[in-house]
């Protein structure tokens, strides 16, 4: 007779409890760790040391669930054994709470090279960096060995912070522990010495790095991109190319970053299935934004499965920077009904298009969201509301901005000082400068400060300052900057001086087409018509292309020296050879170089033939020619003209009352002295009479 044995019950022991808590770990199981947990505690087994480690690994729960397991530790005494306490402090680093881990790693009487390494990696992921570095010298002075995740987590931040000294010292320190060999250690290497301009020693590190993943790659191409270096970005792509290496989201976004041409790049996104990486098409989007081609840009958001404040941002920047504030207050409305919150950059953006009196309703407007967002405490936001009322040459509310200015920083300095020179408050512009000199920050100025102060002294025909802020430019290397050398060429050419101008010019190697620019018009503000003409061929034979600042000091000149037929030859070669659009200064610079030769007929027929309609600058150039030829019929003709533009121009009038006093027509010009009364011009009268 067989006997059967008895049937047993499955009994759940403790490395059941292991298992499905490992499963959770692993993404295996749909469980909370916490309930696990909390059926483990209802039956008679004891959890141990192995068992908790295990829970904290797979936790991820709130702040009260982790309470309830820390008091267990505590109870039971599990907290003794260090691997378990890190294992807590760093499930507390993972979900934020920093000062709680770092009351726990105070409390800890006994500390692994673990436990500081999960401190100084937690301090640096939640942006305590300069915590987690003071930490790692400690950890270096006790004799603990950092681990290549520690190394990672601390040369971002050495190289963000301009930290060199320090980020070698790292290197150092994984050259002698063995851990240089490192991917992770090597790539964090290569993006520090790239992030602090270092790019030979990025380049050595990389070409030593015998496997290299799509994450080296990416770094090297992302610390070429950084440096602007296009070219450079390219060439390690293509390499990365041809050698099958997986290519990524970064490595797009690197590349665009480095403003490679984004059209191949949109073609090998849809190749290699990324057109729904959010992120992708966010960066293609702002590179075709970049670029003026904002159908493309348009479209491709459209496309896009997830709404993006980084693309809306781009296209409407774009837009305000063409002026198409229309276009842009739609999208900042679209922006708001989406309840997207608008930030800094883009309210700046924003702002940016705001660049003339026109759109005083539409800057006003922005500043009051500023104020109701609370992105009016922001210093970037300031400085873009300090920028836009001083094109309004609204000063007053220029230097209300900057008192509420809870930190005041070079920028914003320079913001007010430069809006100030702008609205033609150059006086105003020097108090502040005094102002900064004096501060408790002790701000220094920079080239950008400089070359407005200079725009001051331009302004004020302020000689004697110019050269003191010269003598300046000189103890403080400024003369290297060639936007700094060509606003000192321009304030000696104002102030009366060409030959100081001409030595300024004559230091710099090659000069940009600014410094042509000014050198030109300095000579033509001085009289000196033949040395402006020879500049501008010398600048020709040098290579450096003219633009439309340039043509003006080149009509300028022709105009104050009555060279007529150079100035036909010019004004058709700006045209034709350069295809550069006439705008109305230069229109008006012809017109007067026509009226005063007495070419009234082709001044007329010039202004007539104009692609866009001519403005009381253009028809005025024409009225004061009448008056130096004393031309009474053809002035009253233009005077009409400039009447039906503006009838409130009170320099008409003064102009029409000089026309007809040369001719000694003085019922007319009690006449003209009656209007300007009557339309309110009385201050005017003194200074027709004085003309």
């Amino acid at each position: 007779m067989r006997i059967s044995k008895p049937i047993t019950l499955f009994t759940k022991d403790l490395s059941f409890y292991h298992s499905l808590l490992k499963s959770c770990v692993h993404g295996d199981n749909s469980s909370s760790p916490i309930t696990i947990f909390r059926d483990l505690l209802r039956s008679s087994l004891r959890p141990n040391h192995f068992t908790m480690s295990i829970l904290l690994q797979a936790s991820s729960t709130s702040i009260g669930s982790l309470k309830l397991v820390q008091t267990h530790l505590k109870k039971s005494g599990i907290d003794r054994f260090v691997y378990v306490k890190t294992s807590l402090l760093d499930l507390y680093l993972k979900m934020g709470f920093v000062a709680t881990a770092g009351k726990l790693f105070d409390e800890m009487p006994e500390r692994d090279t673990v436990a500081w390494n999960a401190m100084i990696c937690g301090y640096s992921r939640n942006g305590y960096e300069r915590d987690a570095w003071h930490l790692f010298i400690v950890m270096l002075r006790q004799g603990f060995l950092p681990s290549a995740t520690t190394l990672a987590n601390l040369l971002p931040f050495c190289g963000q912070c301009g930290f060199v000294s320090q980020g070698r010292s790292v290197h150092c320190i994984a050259s002698k522990s063995g851990l240089e060999v490192d991917s992770q250690v090597k790539n964090a290497l290569i993006s520090f010495y790239s992030k602090c301009a270092e790019l030979d020693s990025a380049e050595v590190l990389f070409t030593e790095m015998r496997d290299k993943s799509t994450v080296s790659w990416n770094t090297m191409i992302g610390a070429y991109s950084q440096s602007g270096l296009q070219e450079e970005a390219i060439i390690v792509f293509k390499n990365m190319f041809e050698r099958s290496v997986e290519i990524s989201p970064v490595t797009v976004i690197n590349l665009l970053s480095a403003h490679v041409s984004h059209e191949p790049l949109h073609s090998l996104v849809v190749k290699t299935g990324m057109v729904n990486d959010n992120s992708v098409i966010t960066s293609l989007v702002c590179a075709y934004s970049r670029c003026g081609c904002l159908d493309s840009a348009e479209r491709l958001y459209a496309s896009a499965a997830q709404d993006s404040i980084v693309g809306l941002t781009s296209i409407v920047s774009s837009y305000a920077e063409k002026g198409d504030m229309d276009i842009v207050i739609a999208y900042f409305s679209k922006m708001r009904h989406l309840c997207m919150r608008i930030d800094a950059v883009a309210l700046v953006g924003i702002l940016h298009g705001c660049t003339n009196s026109s759109h005083i309703e539409i800057g006003t407007s922005l500043h009051g969201y500023a104020i109701q967002s609370g992105l009016c405490t922001q210093t970037l936001v300031v400085n873009g509301l300090i920028t836009m009322y001083s094109k309004f040459d609204d000063i007053e509310t220029v230097l209300f901005l900057f008192e509420t200015l809870h930190e005041t920083p070079l920028i914003s300095w320079n913001s007010v000082i430069s809006g100030c020179v702008q609205s033609g408050r150059a006086s105003t512009a020097f108090e502040i400068f005094h102002q900064m000199s004096l501060s408790d920050g002790h701000v220094l100025p920079d080239a950008i400060t400089i070359a407005s102060l200079l725009a001051g002294c331009s302004q004020l025909s302020c000689l004697h300052l110019g050269k003191t802020l010269h003598g300046y430019i000189l103890r403080n290397s400024f003369g290297n900057e060639k936007f700094v050398c060509t606003a000192l060429i321009d304030m000696y050419a104002k102030c009366g001086n060409a030959e100081l101008s001409e030595r300024v010019f004559n230091t710099i190697d090659a000069p940009c087409t600014a410094t042509w620019n000014s050198m030109i018009s300095g000579y033509s503000l001085s009289g000196l018509q033949s040395r402006a003409l020879s500049c501008y061929l010398e600048m020709r034979e040098q290579g450096s292309k003219p633009d439309k600042i340039t043509f003006l000091g080149v009509l300028s000149a022709c105009t104050h020296g009555g060279l007529v037929d150079e100035g036909r030859v010019y004004f058709r070669e700006m045209i034709k050879e350069f295809g550069i659009s006439p705008s109305l200064q230069h229109y008006a610079l012809m017109v007067g170089l026509l009226g005063r030769a007495c070419l009234f007929s082709e001044a007329v027929n010039l202004i007539w033939e104009m692609d866009m309609k001519a403005d009381s600058a253009v028809w005025g150039a024409l009225l004061s020619a009448c008056i130096v030829n004393r031309e009474v019929e053809m002035g009253e003709y233009v005077a009409k003209k400039m009447f039906m533009l503006d009838y409130r121009n009170g320099g008409l009038y003064v102009l029409m009352s000089n026309l007809y006093a040369t001719e000694e027509m003085w019922d007319d010009v009690s006449r003209v002295r009656r209007m300007m009364k009557d339309n309110g011009y009385d201050g005017y009268l003194g200074v027709s009479q004085t003309l």
